[in-house]
């Protein structure tokens, strides 16, 4: 096996290994509270609608601190590296205090912005009192991945979110239904679980991560002062980041609004499509996270031709992969969707959304692997936001409410319209990467 395989896989699997189980904290979360009924399902999928915003935002916090440390790491610079990494840590913390404060102050009101049903709206604010203390954690536990990840030992969050999912998945059989003596809990033991299996995935991570600066003998330098880039380039990179995943993430909410407003039925089957959704893209993500990883050393050290070859490897590799598990779920899509305790008109509906999502998945995939890994890797993250800000809110949110409002069409034909944003992505991204304007070395 070759080099940059070697690399390759050894940071992409753990990744994909790890984005796979994150995704089913809400896969086991949804089963479960499924055999609650379509109320409760439909609140837990509002709920994490916000949550996507956080997780978003918090994640181009992490994407920012990747594309530094690894530039720096590089270019054999660790205290730029270390830097990097304090004031990543801080600004994550800072967000997610925000977010902690808002939804579990406003519950109500945040769901309310989603539906006008009464029931939907109270269990979800059950759920979002509790689930919101996991934000922190959340924060924490990501920063201290990128380092990992950069430092190729991305097996140490994935480990760490194995233990998690196992502690998540038995907490939910004994919190929401009272086995072993617990009182059942419903709804609020699912956000209980979610929330003890989040502490414990930081505090894996962060004993891993005290293991891992010992064995590479790193003595971690506590400053947050830049030498070859200011705070203000710092914030000059992470804004465009921000302002892209936010705004995307609030075009999603303003889908899910469109899809709630169209009966509880829909909305039903499109949530519980989500966690498969996540699954599948987690599955994939890795090869992101690798490209950014990668090449992003490669710039750091002004190896110009072997990033740009690295980089269509793995775009390749993802095209490879994103086709044969789109595949897979189109056989299975069936199977997904008769896990859930619902009619069968909402399991029908579930069942060809997923096939829509996987027909759209490769370019999908080639987007993420673009956008999120190569193109940013640079720290150009200004031509990404661009993108994204005309696909979601250009080209997707327009086509919606086209679809839901002008053209009256059901949930499918919704879904199935707005997604041809991702090509747009795509067929832009693929002629900036083309350009090679990306290649930028920070050192």
């Amino acid at each position: 096996m070759s080099e940059f395989m070697k690399s390759l896989c050894k940071i992409a699997i753990p990744v994909t290994l790890q984005s796979m189980l994150q995704a089913s904290f809400s896969i086991i979360d949804q089963i479960m509270i499924g055999q609650l009924g379509e109320t409760n399902i439909s609140a837990v999928g509002l709920c994490g609608n916000y949550s996507l915003i956080f997780s978003v935002v918090i994640g181009a916090v992490s994407t920012v601190a990747g594309i530094l440390i690894a530039q720096f790491i590089g270019a054999k610079d660790e205290n730029e590296a270390w830097s990097s990494f304090w004031v990543s840590l801080v600004v994550g913390i800072v967000i997610s205090s925000v977010f902690l404060f808002t939804s579990g102050f406003f519950p109500r009101q945040i769901i309310g912005l989603y539906t006008g049903d009464v029931s939907i709206i109270e269990s979800g604010a059950v759920y979002f009192k509790v689930v919101a203390f996991s934000y922190m954690p959340m924060a924490v536990s990501m920063v201290l991945s990128a380092w990992l990840r950069c430092k190729e030992h991305a097996t140490i969050p994935f480990l760490a979110s194995f233990g998690a999912v196992a502690v998540n998945t038995g907490l939910n059989y004994v919190l929401i239904f009272g086995k072993l003596g617990f009182t059942a809990m419903g709804i609020k033991g699912a956000a209980t679980a979610t929330l003890i299996s989040q502490i414990f995935n930081l505090m894996l991570i962060f004993i891993g991560f005290l293991i891992c600066i010992r064995k590479d003998g790193d003595r971690p330098i506590m400053s947050m002062h830049f030498q070859k880039i200011t705070v203000k380039d710092y914030f000059i990179m992470i804004m465009p980041i921000l302002v892209s995943e936010f705004l995307w993430s609030l075009g999603q909410n303003v889908e899910s609004a469109v899809y709630g407003h169209l009966g509880t039925d829909n909305l039903a089957a499109y949530t519980l499509t989500c966690p498969i959704q996540e699954l599948i893209v987690g599955a994939l993500s890795g090869l992101s996270a690798a490209a950014g990883v990668m090449v992003g050393k490669r710039l750091g050290n002004k190896e110009y031709d072997k990033a740009y070859i690295e980089s269509k490897k793995i775009m390749y590799a993802g095209l490879i992969g994103s086709v044969i598990v789109a595949a897979l779920l189109i056989m299975m899509a069936g199977e997904y969707t008769g896990l859930y305790h619902v009619e069968n008109n909402v399991k029908e509906l579930g069942k060809i959304l997923l096939i829509v999502f996987a027909l759209y998945a490769p370019v999908k995939v080639e987007n993420m692997i673009l956008g999120g890994g190569i193109i940013r890797s640079g720290g150009n993250t200004r031509i990404i936001m661009i993108i994204d800000i005309i696909g979601t809110w250009g080209i997707g949110i327009p086509l919606c409410f086209l679809a839901a409002y002008v053209f009256e069409w059901g949930i499918v034909g919704v879904y199935a319209l707005l997604t041809t944003e991702e090509i747009f992505r795509l067929v832009v991204s693929l002629d900036i990467f083309k350009r090679r304007k990306w290649m930028i070395s920070l050192s």
